[in-house]
Order: structure tokens, then C-alpha cells, then sequence
């Protein structure tokens, strides 16, 4: 692909326009960086560690845990390099292959949140079939199916990105390689691959939403029945923190990608500044929401400190 573009790099101009303000940027995000790692790493090892979390609504969030990991490293270690180097240029291959890996796991985590949404209508309004409906195998069957569907929609996107002619400008006004602010530099011919990407991003983000409302309605109208005050709140309390990430998480990728053509996008400091949400935000809700809102999660992490404290203690 690179041998038939005259375009040979990309350069990223991200937030050169801020000046010094970039040297604090880069102290915020890597603080929020850090975060998202261990937050995500303690997660996974909770989950993994503790035995009574092993069921299919912890088996999906460490799952989606796992890709939120891989999800932000695709983008903020350039991104904090770029806050203070000069040098922000990115290869024709290299910036294809971020691109790829970025849609990748983040159509993954989009079909990972709509299972997420179906294992809590299944727990919560067929109880009794529960075993049956989400059991290991069907787990590792919907969870194979989002990661191979993710980076197949992700190749579809990135091969109609990247086989347009690149003959002009190579400054890509934002700070990684994204659909919208790469195509806008395409040099013509764009208007069918916009269409298809378009309808791509509207199956990927409209699709799993309204299958997760449909589910929501059923688990609310099973919840209304349940007579106890208690047992509507601690049936309510286990969907919470799915539902505050499926808001953050489709609210600020719907404003970005549900948009018919990138040609008359001024990608600007607004999409950077709603990017910014999903992009570092959201990884770092995720651990958060569900550690704070989830009392099984805050006992395991407990659990595991006050047995590290005694096994170092014993040391």
C-alpha cells in the first residue's frame, strides 16, 4: 500500500497548538496511564485469584479488562512521547497498523459490553436456565466470536483507509491515527469507502446498543416484580456498573464515528477532547466503577491484600 501513496509518514500534530502546556499534559496523562494499567492489572489478578469470581460476569470483565489494557497501549505511549518530542511523525505502515489494533480492540470492547448486557438479562430474568445459557463453553464461544468480529470489521476499515490515494498534506490533526482525521487527507474517491465505514461504525455501535436496551428492558421489568425493596436493589446493583460504562463508553464513540462523511469534519479540539474520553476515560472507569460499585470485587481485593500483608509479615 505505502509504494502506491506519495505519502511515506504521517505526522501527528496532536496538541502542538498548547505550547508548554503539553509538559503538564504529559505529567496528567501519564498519571491517568499508570492508573489504567494497575487498575485494569489488579482486576485481571482479583479475578483470576479469586475463585467464588469465577463466573461468566467476572470471566467477561476481565476479558474486557484485558483489552482495555491492550487498547490504550496501541495509543498513549506515542501520544505521552509526542507531548515532548518534536519528532511526531508515524510511517504509512506504522500508522495503518495503529489504526488497525485501535478499532480492533475497541469494536471488541463494544461487542464485549452488548455480552455483558445479555449475561445480566440471562442471570437476572432466566435464573434457573443461567447454568445452561452462559456456561463456560458458550462463554468462550461469545467471547472468541467479539475478538475475531472486532479485528475483521478492524481490517475492513483500516484496508478502506489506507488503499485511498495520500498525495497532499501528511499532517494528521490529531494525536494518533484515527478514521476520521486520516481520510480527511485522502486525495479523492473517498465518498464510497466513507459509506461503507459509516455503515460499519453504525452496525458496531447502534447494533449492540439496542440489543443492550432490549435487554435492560426485560431485566427491568423482572426487577419491578420482585416484591422485597432489597431484592430490587441488589438485583439492580449488579447491572450499575455496566450501564455507567455502556453510557460513557457509546455516548462519546457515537458522537465521533456516527457522522456520514469525514470530508466536512473539522476535527478539532472538540473531537480530541471527546476522543480523550474513550480513549483514557473510559479504561479508567472501568476498573474504578466496577471496584467501587461491586461489593464481591472490593471483598476479593481485600482478601488479597490482607493475604499479601501476611505473607510478607511471615517473611
Amino acid at each position: 500500500m505505502a509504494n502506491s501513496s506519495c505519502v511515506t509518514e504521517f505526522l501527528l500534530l496532536g496538541f502542538s497548538s498548547l505550547g508548554e502546556l503539553q509538559l503538564v499534559l504529559f505529567m496528567i496523562f501519564l498519571c491517568l496511564y499508570l492508573i489504567i494499567l494497575s487498575g485494569n492489572i489488579t482486576i485481571i489478578s482479583v479475578i483470576c485469584l479469586d475463585h467464588s469470581l469465577h463466573m461468566p460476569m467476572y470471566f467477561f470483565l476481565c476479558v474486557l479488562s484485558a483489552s482495555e489494557i491492550f487498547y490504550t497501549i496501541v495509543i498513549l505511549p506515542k501520544m505521552l512521547i509526542n507531548l515532548l518530542s518534536v519528532f511526531r511523525t508515524l510511517s504509512f505502515v506504522s500508522c495503518a497498523s495503529q489504526m488497525y489494533f485501535f478499532l480492533g480492540f475497541a469494536v471488541t470492547n463494544c461487542l464485549l459490553l452488548g455480552v455483558m448486557g445479555y449475561d445480566r438479562y440471562a442471570a437476572i430474568c432466566q435464573p434457573l436456565h443461567y447454568p445452561i445459557l452462559m456456561s463456560w463453553r458458550v462463554c468462550g464461544q461469545l467471547i472468541s466470536t467479539c475478538i475475531v468480529s472486532g479485528f475483521l470489521i478492524s481490517l475492513l476499515g483500516t484496508t478502506l483507509v489506507f488503499s485511498l490515494p495520500f498525495c497532499g498534506s501528511n499532517k494528521v490533526n490529531h494525536y494518533f491515527c484515527d478514521i476520521s482525521p486520516v481520510i480527511h487527507l485522502a486525495y479523492a474517491g473517498s465518498y464510497i469507502n466513507e459509506l461503507v465505514i459509516f455503515i460499519c461504525g453504525v452496525l458496531v455501535l447502534i447494533v449492540p446498543l439496542i440489543f443492550i436496551c432490549i435487554s435492560y428492558g426485560f431485566i427491568v421489568s423482572t426487577i419491578l416484580k420482585i416484591p422485597s425493596v432489597e431484592g430490587k436493589r441488589k438485583a439492580f446493583s449488579t447491572c450499575v456498573s455496566h450501564l455507567i460504562v455502556v453510557i460513557i463508553h457509546y455516548g462519546c464513540a457515537s458522537f465521533v464515528y456516527l457522522r456520514p462523511s469525514a470530508k466536512h469534519i473539522n476535527t478539532s479540539g472538540k473531537d480530541r477532547l471527546v476522543t480523550v474520553t474513550y480513549t483514557i476515560i473510559t479504561p479508567l472507569l472501568n476498573p474504578v466503577v466496577y471496584s467501587l460499585r461491586n461489593k464481591d470485587v472490593q471483598l476479593a481485593i481485600r482478601k488479597m491484600i490482607v493475604k499479601k500483608g501476611f505473607s510478607t509479615k511471615t517473611l
